[in-house]
This record gives C-alpha cells, sequence and structure tokens, in this order.
C-alpha cells in the first residue's frame, strides 16, 4: 500500500518527518514473535464499520491459543461477536477488520489489520498490516476470573446515561476503531491517568492525544472519515459500553497537560453489555509517562 493521504496531511501539520511513517512503514507479514504472542492471548479488540458506516470497537475472548496464526497472512480467531454485540453478524461477508492483542499486564500489544470472513464459529482473518506498538500510557491489570460466557444486552440509546458519563469520565483506557474506504479498519489504544477523557455533554466528549509513535494512524484515518468507534471497559464489573460517532482533531490544545491535539467525539448511538470481558481484574498500575490530569 502507498502513503495513506489522510496521514500525510496529519503529519505535515504536526510537522513530522514525512516518507516512512505510517501504515507505510508496517508490513502484511506475521513476524513468529508476534504469532507467539497472539497464541497467549485472551482478548483482542476489534474494530470495523456496520452497513450504515459507522465504525464500532468490541472484543473477541476465549482462552489463550483462540487466536492464532495459520501461517504468515492468515490469523484464525475461534469466536464471534454474538448478539447484541454492535459487530455481530457483520462478518458473513468479508469486510475490513482492525484488530489489537493487548496484553496489559506486560504492556504489549500489537495490531493487525486485513480483511475477515466468518467460516463456522470463527473469523479468518488475511493480515494487510501488522506491527507492534510501544509500551506508552498502557495500565496494568491482569484477569482474576475467565471473560464471562455469552454477553448479554444492557440496553441501547443515543444520549449517554448518568452511569456512563461518570464511568468515562473515570476511564484510565479506552479504545478507538477507526476506517476508511478502500484504506482499511484499524483499532487502537488511548490510555492516561483517570480524567484524562472529559464528558462535555450528554452526547459528547473529548480526550487529548499524547505523543506517540508519530504513526497517526487513527488521525489519519479521521482527516478522510470522521467516523469512529469508541470501547470503554468497565473492569470490575465485565462490562462494555460501545460508542460509534464521528470524531475530529482540535489543533488547539488549549491547556490540558501532555496533549498535542484534542480529539472531540460526537455519539450517535451507544451499546451497553455485560459479560463481554472478565469480572474482576487486578488493581491498575498507572504508566509512569501518563500526563498529569
Amino acid at each position: 500500500m502507498g502513503p495513506h493521504p489522510g496521514e500525510v496531511a496529519v503529519q505535515r501539520r504536526a510537522g513530522a518527518r514525512g516518507g516512512e511513517l505510517g501504515s507505510s512503514r508496517t508490513r502484511p507479514e506475521i513476524p513468529e514473535v508476534a504469532a507467539e504472542f497472539l497464541r497467549q492471548q485472551r482478548l483482542l479488540v476489534a474494530g470495523a464499520a456496520d452497513n450504515l458506516g459507522r465504525l464500532w470497537a468490541s472484543v473477541l475472548t476465549g482462552p489463550a491459543g483462540f487466536a492464532s496464526a495459520e501461517d504468515d497472512r492468515t490469523i484464525v480467531v475461534r469466536a464471534l461477536p454474538g448478539a447484541p454485540d454492535p459487530l455481530h453478524g457483520l462478518f458473513t461477508g468479508e469486510r475490513d477488520l482492525g484488530l489489537l492483542a493487548i496484553e496489559p499486564h506486560t504492556r504489549r500489544r500489537m495490531r493487525v489489520n486485513g480483511t475477515a470472513v466468518q467460516a463456522g464459529e470463527a473469523l479468518v482473518v488475511w493480515t494487510e498490516q501488522v506491527y507492534s506498538n510501544c509500551p506508552k500510557y498502557i495500565q496494568t491489570r491482569e484477569p482474576t476470573t475467565a471473560p464471562g460466557g455469552t454477553p448479554a444486552g444492557l440496553g441501547a440509546g443515543t444520549t449517554l446515561t448518568a452511569r456512563h458519563q461518570a464511568w468515562i469520565g473515570a476511564a484510565d483506557t479506552f479504545f478507538i476503531a477507526t476506517g476508511a474506504e478502500q484504506l482499511g479498519a484499524d483499532v487502537s489504544h488511548r490510555g492516561g491517568n483517570p480524567g484524562f477523557v472529559k464528558v462535555t455533554g450528554p452526547g459528547s466528549l473529548v480526550f487529548p492525544d499524547y505523543v506517540g509513535n508519530s504513526m497517526y494512524m487513527t488521525l489519519g484515518n479521521l482527516e478522510v472519515n470522521p467516523a469512529a468507534g469508541l470501547l470503554f471497559v468497565d473492569w470490575e464489573r465485565g462490562e462494555t459500553l460501545h460508542l460509534t460517532g464521528r470524531a475530529r482533531v482540535d489543533w488547539d490544545p488549549g491547556d490540558v497537560p501532555g496533549a498535542q491535539r484534542l480529539v472531540r467525539f460526537e455519539v450517535e448511538k451507544w451499546v451497553h453489555l455485560a459479560g463481554s470481558v472478565s469480572a474482576g481484574w487486578t488493581a491498575p498500575g498507572y504508566h509512569r509517562f501518563n500526563p498529569p490530569v
């Protein structure tokens, strides 16, 4: 793939070196070290667009080994998003998928972008971009229980409830799915100290963009397509809050500590699930590079 036009635009604006940055730096093959890391994982974050073009982020869970590289371009994930997950039923035909394998207790993560299709009770993923990310802003935590069985719906709506607003405002981690026609889907981790995400209204929030890997894959996609999906996890209860809406970059970070710029997000719809991840995790260890809130 050639340079991504959105990434190039964001890199120029941010004053980053052009050329070998962003998705042009990634490779389609799965290195052996990445395949071994993937085999150990019990939780993957997935991002894709639904049939209305809305982006959603969700989780796929299973015992270690549930996701494995079958060869250097193919991953099989032996799990499917079940109803009422927003990604449920989307992969009956091939579509773009972003995957993030993240191991919070070691702060290791890898991203896989490609296409996927359902095969029986599994997803078959063909890789186009495979790369590891630095450990910055990942809070350490480990599950103390196995993931629940079948996720259950706890509601859906368009306006955030008081509980959702408090949950988002106290979060130290969330995930963001973005994508653009012909350029693929991507899902990325965002972390900071509790309070780094600010709820600015019943349908809006803002978060800082801290110094990262200068690949600008998320912001590059938003430059081309403002659709985005956010995923917040309630680690204590094993619940997930899935938001879809539109995001735009505000290049004036104001006086937000550590922010190079801000991202403003408008909620179009939310879905709240129980049992989607393990209920009960060890207390978080905050990353020493997290800026103050």
